[in-house]
């Protein structure tokens, strides 16, 4: 028997509550999978065998059963992907192909929704994912407020230390561990107002202009290979292990010949989407 209300509670400490309510739904569903019966898993299109595999990995953990899972996952021959990656990635390099697109996508709602122009100039220079923007954009607000930004903001190095924030940006598989950002951005966002997701959406929404804000990521992870490596690049967006961020961030020498670096990239984008 599956204790479903312990298993429930588990998954909130576990999981942020919108994966947690995802995870105990396909659960509820597909529990008896675990049995060593996963064809009902195949007939799923990619993206719900995905949900429901994510799912079963992490209630055959609570259980004490995710070796038998691994196994039955390779005996199956289930892949842990929806089948559209590829699809993706191209779609969206296709997209970011033409810089002028995603740079004039932001001038767009600078021009429209002005006192969003700080808002997303911080997107543009970071290539944070929305969410980790909107936290970062809010803790600067607040602890200068509260007179605390420097334990955030190292003005000495240009840098926002996200990693020292983790349950807001430590994320069992989204993780943000630095941004760097010049002082003058900074002191504008310490003048503004707090945002909130729905602020933004609903707004951009309203003037009837699409919501690309993971193409603008994209566009800088593309824009920034000018002045990066793709290593390092990974490094900025998150996309290394807690471990290799450690190792790396404290090594002065290559974190000051990396700063210099982006802070020059992003200097060329903010001069970009400033114009028009």
């Amino acid at each position: 028997m599956i204790d479903w209300k312990l298993f429930e509670k588990w998954l909130f400490k576990e999981y942020r509550k919108r994966t947690a309510k995802d995870r105990l739904k396909y659960a509820r569903r597909y529990y008896r999978c675990l049995q060593g019966d996963l064809k009902p898993l195949m007939v799923l299109d990619g993206d719900k065998r995905l949900h429901a595999m994510k799912a079963l990995s992490a209630l055959s953990k609570f259980l004490g059963v995710y070796e038998e899972w691994r196994s039955l996952v390779r005996n199956y021959g289930l892949k842990w992907s929806s089948g559209k990656t590829d699809d993706l990635i191209i779609a969206r390099f296709a997209k970011v192909q033409n810089s002028d697109e995603a740079l004039g996508w932001i001038r767009k709602i600078k021009a429209a929704i002005p006192d969003f122009s700080g808002f997303m100039d911080l997107v543009a220079v970071t290539g944070l994912r929305l969410g980790e923007t909107i936290n970062c954009w809010n803790l600067i607000i607040r602890l200068s407020s509260e007179g605390y930004l420097e334990e955030y903001y190292k003005a000495e190095n240009c840098v926002l230390e996200h990693f020292r924030f983790k349950e807001l940006f430590i994320r069992r598989t989204k993780k943000a561990f630095i941004s760097f950002i010049n002082q003058d951005l900074i002191s504008r966002i310490t003048e503004s107002n707090p945002l909130t997701k729905n602020q933004i959406t609903k707004r951009i929404q309203r003037r009837k202009i699409n919501l690309r804000f993971g193409d603008v990521r994209e566009f800088w992870a593309s824009y920034m290979t000018r002045h990066l490596r793709q290593p390092e690049i990974d490094f900025l967006q998150g996309r290394v292990s807690s471990s290799v961020f450690m190792r790396n961030y404290f090594n002065p020498v290559w974190i000051r010949d990396l700063k210099e670096r982006a802070l020059k990239g992003e200097e060329e984008i903010l001069k970009q989407i400033s114009q028009g």
